[in-house]
């Protein structure tokens, strides 16, 4: 299976599809990464697969400011389909960006350079 910025997209469209993706993804690759970034705000995203747990999608965000708090960081566990849906449905200050186009911007053009692949840690 590839795993390109149209095939990420199409798959978005159908549960099924989608979930036959994203298995097929944790096949082969350790982690799905996507960010979201402004002047002055941030948000980076990481997913994982945890066999018993489903989906763990970490989400750190800050604020770009010299004097800022700590970045917040936020761990979650969903189902296949609950992230699909959080990809469909999230919305950033820039309307014309969706969490669809943050997690395509990964899948496009070189994945490797964006993703930790299961043989990486050797």
């Amino acid at each position: 299976m590839t795993f390109g910025e149209n095939d990420w997209k199409q798959a978005l469209n159908s549960k099924e599809e989608f979930e036959k993706f994203i298995t097929a993804y944790f096949n082969e690759h350790k982690e799905l990464t996507g960010d979201y970034d402004t002047p002055s705000y941030y948000e980076y995203y990481s997913v994982t697969l945890d066999s018993k747990k489903g989906l763990v999608v970490t989400l750190k965000t800050g604020l770009k400011q010299s004097n800022a708090p700590l970045p917040f960081k936020d761990v979650e566990n969903l189902s296949i389909e609950e992230f699909r849906q959080l990809i469909i449905n999230k919305k950033f200050e820039d309307q014309s960006e969706t969490l669809t186009d943050v997690f395509s911007k990964m899948l496009s053009d070189e994945p490797s350079a964006h993703v930790r692949r299961h043989n990486d840690d050797k």
